[in-house]
């Protein structure tokens, strides 16, 4: 049956299309999460259009034989991750912008399309494209619409699904559903597209999605603060949320991320080595505006007990400042592996959660970086471990789920942009409960009654 199903997917897509080697396969069976486990893939699969797509799925569902869906392989929980026996659907050769209407202000493109590819495409016409993942130059739209990505300028522009108006989806019989509409407003019936992002390919595979649009923010005015204590950063972000003001960007490091982010870049935050965080922010209101409300930021960091607080207009020193928090993972890796966790708090909660995460550290014996999106309360603690060491493993995971817990307890969430995948079921069950987690699996049995798409990612059927 398995021969069966690799000549009948080698006919459709040609012999370029189907992948059965193992050493090649490999490379396609698991995302950047070390946590999750790994299967071994009956064949990996690269259709050029919606139509293989839905021969793919035809095929698949007659031989029995699941689907996991996979984008450029940039995510951080094992949703991508293959399954014994499976077939793992890349669709990074779908990767056309087809569209872009600068009259209503939005794009129609493939779920292969590179994040920072769309953003550079559409910023010559004068418009944005806000969710913007750490790894928005190589992820790709529709791993960002399967895990609802969310990204640095969160606070102010929402995450992934707040920026799309529908999608044709393939679902586990073949046919192709499109959902939501070209339009702003729009009511008509369940909100199919909101179902679909965020489900991890669990529900059907994306084949396009009509993405919304903004116009091109001004060149936005940077500030950047530094804290001799953690409390006085998270006074600072408590005020900021209270007086109102929603910048751009509004990010914190610990000491740990600060660190490394200066040694790697080889260069000097101005933080000073005492510093406990850093909170960078960032206002693209333009003008006057931006003047204004980075003048207020710096008040209220001040007022906060900052010991360090310095704005700018020049474009090249933000950037610098803005590259070294996108940097911190790979800095990170100067002392050995890291694996990092995604634990959304309420905003006057995040140095509790700083605090507790410098706390299970020092138990388990290991390296913890905390840094995150401070105007949203989603923060992503980073462990930093040997990974040929077994035991310095089993640490890392004993404090990536005690992290999890303690996220729980501030009244958070298991994840605020990352998603589920394979390595949180449990957690999920925690957070929704009994009846959340039969009301999905009502979903997903209704939808993909065969358990066809991505099965065990997210939660399970049993």
């Amino acid at each position: 049956m398995a021969h069966n199903l690799v000549e009948r997917l080698t006919h459709e897509l040609g012999a370029s299309g189907v992948l059965t080697d193992p050493d090649v396969t490999a490379g396609y069976s698991r995302d950047m999460m070390p946590l999750a486990q790994v299967g071994r893939p009956l064949a990996v699969v690269l259709p050029e259009s919606a139509e293989q797509i839905q021969a793919i799925v035809r095929l698949c569902a007659e031989a029995g034989v699941p689907i996991v869906p996979r984008g450029a392989g940039s995510g951080l929980t094992g949703a991508a991750n293959a399954i014994d026996g499976c077939v793992v659907l890349v669709t990074t050769k779908l990767n056309r912008i087809l569209e872009i209407d600068t009259g209503n202000r939005l794009a129609v493109v493939e779920p292969g399309v590179v994040n920072l590819d769309l953003r550079t495409a559409v910023e010559k016409e004068g418009l944005f494209y806000a969710p913007d993942p750490s790894s928005y130059d190589w992820c790709t739209i529709g791993g960002n619409l399967s895990t609802n990505a969310g990204g640095l300028c969160c606070v102010k522009y929402g995450v992934t699904t707040d920026a799309v108006l529908g999608l044709d989806v393939v679902l586990a019989d073949g046919e192709l559903l499109r959902t939501g509409r070209r339009t702003v407003k729009g009511v008509a019936g369940y909100d199919l597209t909101k179902l679909f992002i965020g489900s991890e390919g669990t529900l059907g595979v994306i084949t396009k999605a009509t993405v919304a649009l903004r116009p091109l923010p001004q060149a936005p005015c940077t500030l950047v603060a530094a804290f001799d204590d953690l409390s006085s950063a998270g006074d600072a972000v408590s005020a900021v949320v209270r007086e109102g003001l929603v910048p751009s960007l509004m990010e914190i490091m610990d000491h740990t991320s600060i660190e490394a982010a200066e040694r790697y870049l080889r260069t000097e935050l101005g933080a000073g080595t005492g510093s406990a965080a850093l909170l960078l922010c960032q206002s693209d209101a333009g003008g006057e505006a931006a003047r204004q409300e980075i003048a207020k930021l710096e008040q209220i960091c001040t007022t906060a007990g900052a010991s360090l607080v310095h704005s700018t207009t020049d474009l090249a020193e933000g950037q610098m400042l803005l590259q070294a928090r996108r940097v911190v993972l790979t800095a990170l890796e100067l002392y050995g592996t890291w694996l990092t966790d995604d634990v959304g708090v309420p905003r006057t909660r995040i140095t509790e959660l700083m605090t507790a995460c410098q706390r299970i550290g020092e138990e388990v014996g290991l390296r913890v970086a905390v840094l995150g999106h401070a105007g949203d309360g989603n923060m992503h603690p980073t462990i930093v471990y040997n990974a040929a060491d077994e035991d310095e493993f089993a640490r890392a995971r004993k404090a990536f789920n005690e992290i999890l817990r303690v996220g729980l307890e501030l009244g958070g969430t298991v994840t605020g942009e990352h998603g589920v995948g394979k390595i949180k079921q449990d957690w999920l069950a925690t957070e929704i409960g009994p009846i959340g987690i039969r009301t999905h699996r009502a979903i997903k049995a209704a939808l993909d009654p065969g358990n066809l798409f991505n099965p065990g990612s997210m939660f399970s059927m049993d």
